[in-house]
């Protein structure tokens, strides 16, 4: 069923669409040594076959999951001998990220010399996974999720070519459970349509989605937990959290939690954003993140999912400020740019005589020893003096903050 030309080929119409630049390269025989780049089943690896089919080369494909140096080398080896006739192999590497870079070094030569047509396919960013000399090497394409049409068509050629499947009486009502139990993914759309298929137990099968819900036992909720979309869903969640939207907040939640993320990586997310994002707009919310935390590792699954709801909904309602990270990221700044200036004297500790008697501690204001707990000294090294770091912002909490700083500090600091 695996079609042999782009004109049969499902989806990816930006890279091989008529005029589409992969499309050009192919009908113009130049093509380069590429990475594709994209999630699960989207094409990777039929593209890469059309490729080597198109212009009449030999084709070699290793997994990188269960390939080492040596298989490698001996396809190099085998290359070397076509390249004395004049023939440049197609070598395909699935999953090329896990290879290690002792083994993507290996490739390495035999791209530089021309011996090979590298094409890997990778679900991660390659510039984190593929090393750069060999990634300057590539063109990188980006292959996306199937959209319904691409799902539609793939279905359809099914139900025609495949020498099962068009022997049944099935009649296609209703894709929209399928298309989205798929997650834009076409093995995994075909995959779902055979379980559903050899559940029915009538001579004519009608798909529905109610048949389909039906016979899937579980929502296959897509999210990889270890790859790329792993990230854009806690993107998309800490982003939904400080844009101050609970209800997208809570959607991304769920949407980690079917997909069977840790609830401590969640619990933990949420206290740096507690800080980060809410800081002294609501200092509650530290306290809520802390006990969430804790929470979390104490009742277990599936309870866990309630606590962590209750504080994503709460972090996202409440009041935010970044003036605390702000902060802390000027004030590092500020060491960096000023190196190791001296502690003043009279903020010295001084737990010897000698030290009382050259001036450690001396001139030192205890605060509680003055009316309001206050006593307007120096604290910061000579040469900052004055500088303001922490800003409070325009909520509630901080402008009250920010109204105490300047009755205390009106002569020293911008408040």
């Amino acid at each position: 069923m695996r079609p042999t030309s782009l004109d049969n080929y499902t989806g990816q119409q930006h890279l091989v669409g008529q005029g589409a630049v992969l499309r050009k390269a192919l009908e113009n025989g130049n093509i380069p040594s590429m990475i594709f780049w994209g999630p699960p089943g989207v094409g990777k690896t039929t593209l890469a076959y059309i490729i080597s089919k198109s212009l009449d080369r030999p084709f070699f494909s290793l997994s990188a999951i269960n390939s080492g140096v040596k298989d490698v080398r001996d396809v190099i080896e085998k290359a070397a001998q076509y390249k004395k006739g004049g023939i440049v192999p197609v070598l395909f590497i699935d999953e090329i990220h896990r290879f290690s870079k002792s083994q993507q070094d290996s490739l390495l030569g035999a791209v530089e010399r021309g011996l090979v047509t590298l094409v890997g396919a990778t679900t991660e960013n390659p510039s984190f996974e593929v090393i750069s000399a060999l990634l300057s090497r590539c063109q990188v394409y980006i292959l996306k999720n199937l959209n319904e049409d691409d799902l539609l068509q793939l279905l359809k050629r099914a139900l025609e070519n495949d020498e099962i499947l068009k022997t049944k009486p099935i009649d296609l009502k209703e894709t929209e459970a399928l298309f989205r139990l798929s997650g834009g993914d076409g093995r995994r759309l075909l995959n779902v349509f055979e379980l559903v298929i050899n559940a029915a137990e009538d001579d004519k099968i009608s798909i529905t989605n109610e048949f389909v819900l039906k016979h899937v036992q579980q929502n296959m909720a897509l999210y990889d937990k270890t790859g790329e979309q792993h990230y854009d869903i806690i993107s998309a969640f800490i982003k939904s959290i400080r844009g101050s939207d609970p209800n997208a907040a809570v959607y991304w939640l769920a949407r980690m939690i079917e997909g069977g993320e840790d609830p401590s990586f969640i619990a933990r997310r949420l206290l740096i954003l507690a800080s980060e994002d809410i800081g002294n707009a609501n200092p509650n919310a530290l306290l809520l993140a802390n006990n969430c935390f804790q929470a979390v590792n104490v009742i277990g699954w599936p309870e866990s999912r309630i606590i962590l709801s209750q504080t994503v909904t709460y972090l996202a309602s409440s009041a935010k400020s970044n003036a605390s990270y702000e902060a802390i990221g000027k004030a590092q700044q500020l060491v960096k740019q000023t190196g190791d200036l001296p502690v003043p004297l009279h903020l010295r500790n001084a737990p010897t005589k000698l030290m009382k008697n050259i001036g450690y501690g001396e001139d030192y204001k205890y605060a509680h020893a003055y009316e309001g707990n206050f006593a307007e000294q120096e604290f910061f090294p000579e040469q900052l003096s004055g500088t303001t770091l922490y800003e409070p912002q325009n909520n509630p909490a901080e402008i009250k903050i920010k109204e105490r700083l300047k009755s205390l500090w009106n002569k020293r600091y911008k408040y």
